[in-house]
């Protein structure tokens, strides 16, 4: 699986930066009513004035990720000037929107002046001493190698021997050197030893996470080949190439190179999706509690012998798998089994035809009960996939999840574990069951590909009437 440095990097510096505003305000108050000899009107006390501002952090840090101070290359660049530009003007704006808060909402937070002043110039260099030791509490961690990423670095130019010397003499990147495709006059003496053959040979015994191209050679071949292990893949473009770039560009030390994005689905995107998913799956659990519980008690009635969760086998991001939960919908002898096999065995293979042209669907199908047909129709069935998302295995929208079998006939399918399956997604909300398994796919790759917030408001609001409607559901 691939490695999270970049998760632990922002992670790290969420939690410290919150701190570190939090304490700026507190001192700003501390400041003004036990330093200052002046008389003041200010009838909060400072636990109070301390816990408002907690419950606003989330306004200042969302400037902070607008203003680019959670990119990595900001953070970790050879130069702090930017950052420390960008901490001054987070500083002003964040006060500024506690200010414009606090004139529409009247909590009075900032009755004496001075106090404002004091915030902006305490928030800044509380952010700045703040992130020299979460700075230094990162490189530790990269330099005892936990959460750092595996490099390949493939191509015959000067730079493949620039960035093999850079990564191993820097720890604190985030980056550990796996191996080497390159001639040998291109690699440094000391790393003789991380050279393959090819990159087929790197990738099947390096365990990579990365790779860096720094050639134009071949540069189709290793895009895909990043593609079906769900690695990353940096292009190191030459100076005519820089004023074209695509995707995102980066300094590892000195070199320029672009990070070419399966996906949009990436770095603040993917964290803020995942809080998402959590708030929602918990306030969804505890809506649903009840209604989950009948059902439940419903299907065990029915059949005893069998559990009424069934937990299915499923492909997530990066081709792990994980087992999907749903309410048992299927006559237990058909549990877990292809379609084709199920249809076979019930002695009905004419069935495999037409399942397959309708969408996977039967109207009548033989293998689904009663009961299962009822919560099939009103989507009850896939509830228990709120502890999927909870988990982290799923994400609320995305691909659908896809059996480990139907991977063999999919030429696509590493683009659809690049980002989580969903609970619902374009696929579903486009027709459900009314189109094509190939057109189905085909939306799941437009998905991971253009993804965008709007996006995903878009599905989430379109599922609500689809399941209202039941449309697609038969």
């Amino acid at each position: 699986m691939r490695k999270k440095s970049d998760i632990i990097l922002r992670v790290c510096l969420l939690i410290g930066d919150a701190m570190a505003l939090v304490l700026s305000f507190a001192a700003a108050y501390f400041v003004r009513v036990h330093v200052d000899p002046r008389p003041y009107t200010f009838e909060s006390q400072l636990f109070d004035f301390t816990i408002t501002i907690v419950f606003l952090v989330p306004i200042m840090l969302v400037i902070l990720a607008a203003l680019g101070l959670y990119k990595k290359s900001i953070f970790l660049g050879k130069s702090r000037l930017p950052e420390r530009g960008r901490l001054v003007l987070a500083a002003v704006l964040s006060v500024a929107a506690l200010i414009v808060y606090d004139f529409f909402k009247g909590d009075n937070l900032f009755p004496v002046r001075i106090m404002a002043v004091l915030a902006v110039g305490f928030s800044f260099v509380f952010l700045l001493v703040e992130r020299i030791l979460v700075r230094f509490i990162v490189r530790q961690i990269f330099k005892n190698d936990y959460g750092t990423k595996r490099v390949i670095i493939i191509g015959n130019h000067k730079n493949t021997e620039y960035l093999a010397d850079y990564i191993t003499s820097r720890p604190e990147s985030g980056y550990r050197l796996a191996g080497l495709v390159a001639n040998r006059r291109y690699i440094p003496k000391d790393l003789k030893t991380h050279q393959y053959s090819s990159l087929k040979d790197a990738l099947k015994k390096s365990k990579a996470d990365v790779i860096f191209q720094t050639d134009e050679k071949s540069t189709e071949y290793v895009f895909r080949q990043a593609i079906n292990h769900h690695v990353l893949y940096y292009f190191v473009p030459s100076e005519t190439a820089l004023s074209s770039h695509f995707g995102e560009l980066e300094l590892v030390g000195n070199t320029p190179a672009v990070l070419v994005k399966f996906t949009p689905l990436t770095g603040m995107a993917a964290m803020f999706k995942r809080a998402f998913d959590i708030l929602f799956s918990l306030a969804a659990i505890v809506v649903t509690a009840i209604p989950m519980m009948i059902v439940w008690i419903i299907l065990k009635l029915s059949d005893f012998k069998h559990s009424p969760i069934y937990k299915d086998e499923r492909l997530t991001q990066y081709n792990r798998k994980f087992k999907c939960y749903k309410f048992r919908s299927m006559k237990p002898e058909y549990s877990g089994m292809p379609a084709e096999e199920a249809f076979i065995k019930m002695g009905k293979p004419q069935l495999i035809k037409k399942y397959r042209a309708d969408g996977d669907y039967l109207k009548n199908d033989p293998r689904i009960t009663k009961v299962g047909n009822f919560i099939r129709r009103t989507s009850i069935d896939e509830l228990p996939q709120l502890f999927n998302i909870l988990k982290g295995d799923i994400s609320l929208i995305g691909p659908r999840a896809l059996l480990p079998g139907e991977l063999r006939d999919y030429g696509d399918r590493s683009l659809i574990l690049s980002v989580k399956s969903g609970l619902t997604g374009f696929a579903q909300v486009s027709g459900r069951r009314d189109i094509s398994f190939e057109e189905r796919r085909a939306l799941d790759i437009y998905y991971v590909m253009n993804w965008s917030l709007t996006l995903d408001t878009q599905i989430f609001f379109k599922t609500i009437a689809a399941v209202l409607k039941r449309d697609g559901a038969k």
